[in-house]
């Protein structure tokens, strides 16, 4: 039995014990920018618990449990510990997340904030507020996580940049200002100026993880510490007692303890973020206090597969207590299941306990078709609204082909594809049932080498991975006239235009304000009043496509029978959709618009078969009538490097269709925010070095979509069409359509 095991076990009886009582728990994570430090911070904090030996703390990444994260030094997936800690003469239950920085990785970052309510935000003392630490805060404030900040490699400032005490403060009080910064740009209305960290309050630690020290100002002072105490300990090689008065595990976690709320304050203004229910009814009263006996409810912000016992979910109990052996709804599944076992995490281990009440996280076996971002309740209360569903910032945008060496291996490889992306949401997976063709698609290159490492590891089967591809998009740029799909016999007739979606629309489509099963006058007023929708086309809309943003809208008034083929009409729109009449790709920002239809009075003439090609062939042929585009993913780059070097970087960017939005010099280091096409970002890499002469470092993360030029337009089309086994010529309305 491992040392973790038993320690926790010994504690097992204390930590049941404690988690009943909300104000003595708190629920927090790291978030940062990748290579800051996270794991190896959460390796001091498991060594405070006793989980560690302090001889490995701090090289061990025991939160780094996937073989493939102690090989490349990062993390790639969300790693939860529950930890025993004694502050003030109390006993604390911390509920910790180690979450991953690169920005590949950012859907892990997305669903472990759901069960957060405090944010240790890490930051390099030298590389200061990076691109991905304003991803994840912004991530953070958008789930009302509070965030605290851990400055950490301060050993850096004295080693590398051999600055002097006053030069480290002022670095210090500059990234605290960006940090500041950050919150009031993203955080809250209500919580901005609260939220904002203050060193003098201890809401802001010092230290470096790798030597195992930490401190706050409010310490420090206690204590008598002044930062030329620490250049001192460096130089003179006892940097280990700095460690031993000021351990960084006790630090972190008292300043988890003092400015991270406990669920029952945090869940009254997280909860109306999250749920759209009524506050005043039972469950919404149990919800808001943290309701230890109040209705089941958990959200579950993750799913992954343990060979010997298949799906395991993790998810915060926001209410109720769960006990093994509860039968659970899946809101959303509109299904039962039974809960085999109760668990908390350690790292890799997971812990048998016989319940968990709210406030906690907890994993659970046995309700195997539950998804992150679904929502878990008692049966008897199984028609609340679920919580709301996660945003992810990051889409996936680059393909690679998966191919079995041995074709007798396919259906496993596809099996074990369909678990990794129950694990990961932000991988996409497409089966062509005509070719056979396994297409799966991340967020970037780094995601998908992760995942087919990962897809190896569990098949244990060969295959070929094909370079990577870029997924693009279609759209148009005008309003189409009106096409008509007849049905293959010819007794249906649908009539079609489409039009560009304004993006205020679509904005409001990802930020989840207007969804599907929305309460439609609902969905009207806020389209009316925020996108200048009219009022009939706002109450008209029959679906929204919120995976590519697209919609279809009803303007037709008194045609007979259309309620009755309304389902197969939805059906051809999503179909249509999927890939769109110019090279295949996804439609995005279009709507669809049904202005007439003539429909046969028996059901047999008008089924699936018949109404689903008409209203994908009339959307077709308007598509190519209203100047469509593609697409194409830009990524954007935060660059650092030296001032000498601007002039070769930005020849760099310029010669791949890169554009410079912004640029700010200080003595040593010029900062660059830029825009590049992911289709020229695949060899950068080694130019941006060589331009500057190693001098550089910078980040990417999808930026937004954009018209690829029209010069290159006609080309791509037909390279994607040649490349997917299609004619070459673009094809007209006409193809899809007879003119009327």
């Amino acid at each position: 039995m491992s040392s973790a095991v038993r320690v926790v076990e010994k504690q097992l009886d204390e930590i049941l014990a404690i988690a009943k009582n909300p104000a003595q728990i708190r629920n927090a994570g790291t978030l940062a920018h990748v290579d800051h430090g996270k794991t190896t911070t959460s390796d001091s904090l498991l060594m405070g618990a006793g989980l560690l030996s302090p001889k490995v703390a701090g090289k061990a990444l025991a939160m780094d449990y996937v073989p493939i994260e102690q090989l490349r030094q990062m993390t790639v997936k969300a790693a939860n510990i529950s930890l025993y800690f004694e502050y003030g003469g109390k006993p604390y239950l911390i509920n910790f997340v180690d979450t991953p920085g690169h920005v590949d990785f950012t859907g892990h970052v997305t669903r472990s904030l759901r069960v957060m309510d405090g944010g240790l935000v890490v930051v390099d003392s030298v590389e200061g507020v990076m691109t991905q630490t304003e991803t994840v805060v912004r991530q953070a404030l958008e789930e009302y996580v509070r965030p605290v900040l851990f400055i950490n490699k301060i050993d850096r400032l004295i080693k590398e940049l051999r600055l002097s005490p006053q030069e480290i403060q002022q670095r210090i009080l500059t990234i605290v200002k960006d940090f500041n910064a950050l919150i009031d740009m993203f955080g809250p209305p209500e919580f901005r100026d609260k939220w904002k960290v203050d060193p003098a309050k201890g809401q802001v630690a010092l230290g470096s993880a790798l030597h195992k020290w930490g401190i706050t100002i409010p310490m420090a002072q206690k204590a008598g510490l002044k930062f030329s105490n620490i250049v001192d300990a460096y130089e003179k090689g006892y940097v280990d007692k700095l460690a031993e008065e000021f351990p960084l595990y006790k630090t972190l976690l008292t300043m988890i303890i003092e400015h991270v709320p406990p669920p029952n304050v945090a869940q009254r203004y997280r909860i109306p973020r999250l749920w759209r229910g009524d506050l005043n009814s039972e469950i919404g009263k149990a919800l808001l206090e943290a309701d230890p006996n109040g209705p089941t409810i958990v959200a579950v912000s993750k799913v992954n597969k343990d060979p010997h016992a298949g799906l395991i979910a993790t998810g915060r109990v926001f209410s109720g207590t769960i006990r093994e052996g509860d039968e659970i709804y899946i809101i959303g599944r509109k299904m039962k299941k039974k809960v085999l076992q109760t668990y908390i995490y350690m790292g890799p281990t997971r812990i048998i306990v016989p319940y968990m009440p709210a406030g906690n996280i907890v994993a659970l076996m046995g309700v195997d078709e539950a998804r992150a971002g679904d929502t878990l309740v008692d049966p008897k209360f199984g028609d609340v609204p679920p919580f709301e569903r996660m945003r992810y910032i990051s889409e996936p945008v680059v393909t690679v082909a998966i191919e079995p060496k041995n074709p007798a291996e396919l259906a496993r490889l596809v099996e074990a594809l369909k678990d990794l992306v129950i694990e990961d949401p932000t991988l996409d997976l497409k089966i062509d049932q005509e070719t056979g063709q396994i297409l799966l698609s991340g967020v970037g290159t780094l995601h998908l080498e992760i995942a087919t490492w990962l897809l190896k590891e569990r098949t244990k089967t060969e295959f070929t991975v094909s370079p990577p591809l870029i997924r693009f998009r279609e759209t148009v740029r005008e309003r189409s006239q009106v096409w008509e799909g007849k049905s293959p016999n010819k007794h249906n007739r649908l009539y079609f235009y489409v039009e560009p979606l304004d993006e205020t629309t679509i904005e409001l489509i990802a930020l989840k304000e207007v969804t599907e099963d929305q309460d439609p006058r609902e969905r009207a007023k806020i389209l009316r009043e925020k996108a200048g929708w009219d009022a009939d086309e706002a109450r008209g809309i029959w679906a929204i496509d919120d995976r590519y943003f697209n919609i279809i809208v009803d303007r037709t008034s008194g045609i007979q029978y259309l309620r009755e083929i309304r389902d197969y009409i939805v059906q051809g729109f999503r179909w249509a959709a999927e890939a769109g009449p110019l090279a295949m790709e996804p439609m995005r920002g279009v709507k669809v618009v049904l202005t007439d239809a003539v429909v046969h009075e028996d059901p047999a003439h008008r089924g699936p078969a018949q109404i689903m090609p008409a209203t994908k062939n009339a959307i077709f042929a308007a598509m190519l009538s209203a100047r469509p585009t593609v697409l194409e993913p830009l990524m954007k780059l935060d660059i650092k490097v030296a001032p000498d070097y601007i002039g070769a970087v930005t020849s760099v960017l310029n010669k791949h269709r890169g554009k410079v939005l912004d640029m700010t010099q200080q003595e040593y280091m010029a900062f660059l925010r830029a825009e590049l096409p992911v289709l020229e970002s695949f060899n950068i890499s080694d130019e941006l070095r060589a331009a500057a002469a190693g001098k550089i470092f910078w980040s990417m993360q999808f930026s937004r979509w954009a018209p690829v030029p029209e010069s290159m337009l006609g080309d791509l089309v037909k390279q994607l069409r040649k490349k997917k086994g299609l004619k070459e010529d673009i094809p007209k309305p006409t193809d899809f359509v007879e003119t009327f």
